[in-house]
């Protein structure tokens, strides 16, 4: 007996000393002080606090890790959390880890996880689309642009020689109703009355050289019973399809892209397209300025609308940063989008402008 608890205390001692993890905790506050003018019917301003993202980005807190498993394999999981640093409450509905929940195995070949993860639309404008989820940004005139996440994903994503491919695929995109607004859609799928229901899948192809990238992504999801944005049918669904690009010069980067659209939830202008192009400027360690435009136009309608936005940022260290920022926004025909994604409930009247300025500190670590 004493010779076999031996031979599995040395399989076990063997087994950890060949098996090595590791778990970083990481996190981002980026919190601002907002103004925005000609909200609603009374056409009055704004001054609020936002809670849903910030200048640069959404507060948020993570945990990731992995555990080498020998020949090449690694255990990976990522649990994140988003943050309303304004009042120390949950985004993503108030869902505990609303940002990513996967566990997966990674090799040379990739990674392959299951969880909640980004779908592969949000992985081709990471370096094209300058501005990102920042509050004066895409996602004012297309919210699902910065919560292209997905329940019950399983994903794929390999890199080869600058070339990343990926894939993701739900039987359940989002199980939380919290809208109607990205933070949850009432789509929860996996039912086995109707299969179809709330399924989601995306596809990208990406190069990336050290001074230029071209990214190409397809990201499709389905209705159901009672889910948000008029996807109210498994028959229904909702394609973004993008082509995008980027480019480094002498301390400049360049940025554009289209994303076109054909959502059956808008079933009098279904087709849009959302086109940008912007520039980042860093003269030195300590400053950068963006500048990006946006134009989203409907297909035979006369509803579109344009946002212009600038960003000025000050590194006070490599993780400490203050900025200040501003945006307009121009509307026609019925659209009314704000020119702020940083929280609900702002937007000027149909076919209106919208101006906002805002400043703010940002702190990773």
């Amino acid at each position: 007996m004493k010779k076999t608890l031996a031979a599995l205390a040395a399989v076990a001692a063997a087994s950890a000393a060949s098996a090595q993890s590791n778990v970083t905790i990481y996190g981002l506050i980026d919190q601002s002080v907002e103004h925005i003018d000609h909200v609603g019917a009374a056409s009055a301003g704004l001054t609020r606090m936002p809670g849903l993202t910030g200048g640069f980005a959404p507060s948020r807190l993570g945990f990731r890790g992995n555990e080498d498993l020998g020949d090449g394999l690694k255990a990976v999981f990522t649990l994140e959390m988003g943050l309303g640093a304004d009042s120390g409450t949950l985004n993503q509905g108030g869902r505990a880890w609303g940002r990513q929940a996967f566990v997966g195995l990674q090799g040379p070949w990739g990674t392959v996880s299951l969880g909640r993860q980004y779908s592969m639309l949000f992985w081709s404008q990471t370096e094209a689309d300058l501005l990102g989820p920042a509050m004066f940004g895409s996602g004012s005139l297309d919210s699902y642009l910065p919560n292209a996440r997905v329940d019950n994903a399983i994903a794929y994503r390999g890199s080869f020689s600058g070339v990343t491919v990926g894939a993701t695929w739900s039987a359940g995109r989002d199980a939380v109703n919290a809208g109607p607004s990205p933070s949850g859609t009432n789509c929860a799928g996996e039912n086995s009355a109707d299969s179809k229901a709330c399924r989601q899948w995306s596809a990208m192809v990406k190069y990336d050289a050290e001074n230029w990238g071209a990214s190409a992504a397809i990201d499709e999801i389905r209705g159901g019973p009672g889910a948000f944005a008029g996807l109210t049918s498994s028959a229904m669904t909702d394609r973004r399809s993008t082509v995008a690009g980027w480019f480094k010069v002498s301390g400049w980067k360049l940025g554009a892209g289209v994303i076109a659209r054909r959502n059956d939830g808008s079933v009098a202008t279904p087709r849009s397209r959302l086109w940008y192009a912007g520039a980042n400027w860093s003269p030195n360690a300590q400053w950068m300025l963006d500048a990006q435009v946006f134009k989203l136009d409907y297909s035979h309608s006369a509803n579109a609308a344009t946002l212009y936005a600038v960003r000025g940022t000050y590194f006070l260290s490599r993780r400490t940063a203050v900025y200040a920022t501003a945006g307009r926004v121009d509307n026609n025909g019925s659209l009314a989008l704000g020119v702020s994604n940083a929280a609900a409930g702002s937007g000027p009247v149909a076919g209106g402008t919208q101006d906002g300025i805002a400043a703010g500190i940002r702190h990773a670590f």
